[in-house]
């Protein structure tokens, strides 16, 4: 037995009186009717933006925008095909991939968190967050009990469990409660399939509060709420939106978990600006009823890459611009809009709080880049794959991007061309000739094929593949030519498939050839290059209004598509993205031949 000495027992006392010094952590319930912070009634007054949606070096920017607006808490969607972009290899530690980083810096500004993980979370992302991996199961079902989908579902939760069990309240973090699913009572009625999700994260240590969130209607309700969890309300704008939350569930308290200051827009619409009459209302009855709430969105970001969804309603199919400004109190750039004032104002008179807002960041203006033609993707095709009809990108292991489909015409050599179904732009050549465009957004699947000259003539298809659906019933939206290509109704065999992903390495390692890039003759499909030089880098929004529809990387980062049926004709570039000294922009176009030089502006408008 060993003896203790008196300098041990000294060390052992006082390190004893330390840890006991040390505060107590908090405590996160359900009330009855209030949330409850270390025992007592606690508002929430949120206000949601995206890690993925933000470069990294400005998430604190972000933070202490929404905390001087005069919120105390920030919620978060974390997009799993954003942690997860190859089945079973995750990324939680590079640029704005790093969940837990983001987490802390909430934390470290003051503000607690709603957790929103998904799997599946819609707010106009890429197939709704949902790894497109999973589509190239044939037989895929997405958000139930589907054996295949719920392994991967698994996967993902165990692998964020391990980030974000010791941020939770419970831990000594400020995460107050996870979200299970999303609006899942506007999709399904499995509510065994959300208790199974419930079931993962307790299993994996996830022991705070859990919140479902769906419309406040009877029916969306009882799908997707469960018993125990919170109500969120999407939106809780008055009191019979909360009746309806306590006839689900009069032992939980309810939230409104999605109060709309602005809204989204897709391609070829008008900029979506609701008036904040509405809005004001919403709030100020929130605030003085003592209601939590949460505002989707207090800051949007930006749709960089290929992320951005699209939605299937009424009007077909329908891709959201890369801007995911959102109208929100703080713009793309981070700027506070005479609706953060007005929040501003509204809350500070209820909370009696005003905190200073951050400095602005910087922007810049270049008056002119140069551009040149230098490439065609013509020029830059991988080595094909034979394939006796047309399969969509997933069945070529591929998720995003462009596809090339080219046969020979045997048999019919002209008429009428049918793509059974093209998701979701495509250009179509003719023996190297451009003949015209199909867009899935305008229903349209046909063209007229002329007649050749030539014995087989050759037929190309170019597809791009757009923003896959992310709400509602059409989730499983596969890219690319989904079944077949008809000529005059006989099915066209034997094709070559080119799989063009523009992925960073394919973008870096382009091989230049200007031997064909004469505009007046060239098959559109080109690729242009300018650089520009910085004395200080700054944000700046590319102007492509000379433009017609293509995809513009600057320093390799991809900003993301635009499109000449607008609203959108500037893409953001933060900052982070740039560099003093040279700069090089490259610009894919599917339709211009000739190069026209750019300009960088301090605003989208």
């Amino acid at each position: 037995m060993k003896t203790i000495t008196a300098l041990t027992f000294t060390f052992l006392f006082f390190t004893t009186l330390i840890i006991n010094a040390q505060p107590a952590g908090h405590t996160f319930a359900l009330g009855k009717k209030d949330f409850l912070l270390d025992g007592k009634p606690f508002q929430m007054i949120s206000g949601e933006m995206h890690p993925a949606r933000i470069p990294a070096e400005y998430w604190r920017h972000r933070i202490q925008m929404a905390k001087a607006m005069g919120c105390n808490t920030i919620a978060a969607y974390i997009f799993w095909n954003y942690q997860e972009p190859t089945e079973g290899v995750f990324d939680f530690k590079t640029g704005n991939h790093d969940v837990a980083r983001f987490v802390k810096i909430c934390q470290e500004e003051g503000m607690w968190v709603l957790f929103r993980p998904g799997p599946y979370v819609c707010a106009e992302w890429e197939l709704g967050g949902i790894p497109p991996y999973l589509l190239r199961i044939p037989d895929i079902k997405l958000r139930c009990r589907d054996p295949k989908y719920m392994v991967a579902v698994e996967r993902y939760l165990v692998e964020m469990a391990k980030q974000i069990k010791p941020l939770l309240v419970t831990n000594g973090g400020p995460v107050l409660m996870v979200q299970i699913e999303n609006e899942y009572g506007s999709f399904g009625n499995d509510r065994e399939y959300l208790e199974d999700l419930r079931k993962i994260w307790l299993r994996n240590g996830c022991n705070v509060p859990f919140y479902t969130a769906d419309g406040a209607t009877p029916y969306m309700l009882e799908a997707g709420n469960i018993d125990g969890a919170a109500i969120g309300l999407d939106s809780g704008s008055n009191e019979k939106d909360f009746e309806q939350a306590a006839k689900r569930n009069p032992d939980v308290p309810a939230f409104s978990s999605e109060t709309y200051p602005g809204w989204l827009t897709h391609w070829g619409e008008k900029w979506a600006r609701p008036d904040t009459t509405d809005l004001l209302k919403e709030v100020k009855f929130l605030l003085e009823t003592k209601r939590s709430f949460n505002l989707y969105v207090i800051h949007g970001g930006t749709n960089f890459g290929f992320t951005a969804g699209a939605n299937s309603g009424g009007k077909g199919y329908e891709p959201d611009v890369t801007s995911y400004d959102y109208d929100a109190p703080i713009s793309e750039q981070g700027l506070p809009t005479l609706k953060y004032w007005a929040l501003r104002k509204l809350i500070s008179a209820s909370t009696g709080v005003t905190i200073e807002l951050p400095k602005a960041i910087p922007t810049l203006e270049v008056p002119q880049i140069t551009m040149e033609a230098f490439t065609t993707v013509w020029d830059n095709l991988p080595e094909p794959v034979w394939s006796v009809q047309p399969k969509p990108f997933e069945a070529y292991n591929q998720d995003y991007g462009f596809i090339l489909y080219k046969t020979k015409l045997i048999g019919h050599k002209r008429g009428k061309l049918t793509i059974t179904d093209l998701h979701d732009y495509a250009t179509i050549f003719l023996n190297g000739q451009y003949l015209g465009k199909l867009d899935r957004r305008e229903g349209e699947k046909t063209i007229e094929i002329p007649a050749s000259e030539v014995k087989d003539p050759v037929l190309e298809i170019f597809v791009e593949g757009m923003g896959r659906i992310n709400f509602a019933q059409y989730l499983i939206d596969r890219k690319g030519i989904t079944d077949r290509v008809t000529l005059n109704g006989m099915t066209l065999m034997n094709w070559e498939v080119y799989n063009l992903p523009f992925g960073e390495n394919f973008i870096k390692n382009l091989k230049s050839n200007t031997r064909h890039l004469n505009p007046q003759s060239q098959k559109p499909g080109t690729f242009f290059r300018g650089k520009f030089n910085l004395t200080d880098p700054a944000d700046t929004f590319i102007d492509l209004s000379d433009y017609q529809k293509g995809i513009v990387w600057v320093n390799g980062h991809n900003l993301g598509r635009y499109w000449n049926i607008g609203p959108q004709f500037r893409l953001y570039c933060p900052a982070p993205w740039l560099k003093k000294g040279a700069n090089e922009v490259v610009v894919f176009d599917l339709h211009q031949t000739g190069a026209k030089d750019l300009k960088a502006k301090r605003t989208m408008e």
